[in-house]
């Protein structure tokens, strides 16, 4: 991951380009792993830690209808967590994360392993990705950083 996270950020500082983020199931992970790298000020602006549907609602203006009609765990959601960021924030790209990593919370519709990942430009449309990883908690939420950061390098090579 160490290789992906540095070609990442050479890019987004090549491009001039500053990333937030908003996290639910990895919990800070991302902003961890990019601010690994020294000099990361000059690519990642900061993040939010939004474990609650209280902090996702007060902090990224995600509506409580939403929550309530999708569930934490939803495209929806991640989708308005990243536009939470990007309004929010002076950022160019945002990330967010939603999902299940367990190893309780699972059901037939969400198993555990299930992780939304929104992502965009400011000012662009924000997509989401669904994925559904395997393994214990630990292992979910490193597949999920380390599909973070290939959905950034993607963003980022096409600009």
């Amino acid at each position: 991951m160490l290789e992906l996270l540095e070609t990442v950020s050479a890019q987004l500082v090549q491009k001039k380009l500053m990333l937030a983020t908003a996290e639910s199931c990895t919990g800070g992970m991302i902003g961890a792993v990019m601010t690994d790298r020294p000099g990361s000020s000059a690519f990642y602006a900061g993040g939010f830690i939004t474990y609650s549907n209280d902090l996702k609602t007060r902090l990224l203006d995600v509506p409580e209808p939403m929550l309530t009609q999708y569930g934490a765990v939803s495209a929806a959601v991640a989708q308005a967590m990243a536009q939470g960021v990007l309004a929010k924030t002076n950022a160019d790209i945002a990330i967010s994360v939603t999902g299940i990593a367990g190893p309780d919370g699972g059901s037939t519709d969400k198993p555990v392993g299930l992780v939304y990942i929104g992502y965009g430009l400011k000012g662009g449309p924000i997509s989401v990705s669904k994925h559904n990883f395997d393994g214990d908690r630990g292992a979910v939420r490193r597949q999920t950083v380390e599909a973070t950061l290939r959905h950034i390098l993607k963003l980022v090579e096409v600009l």
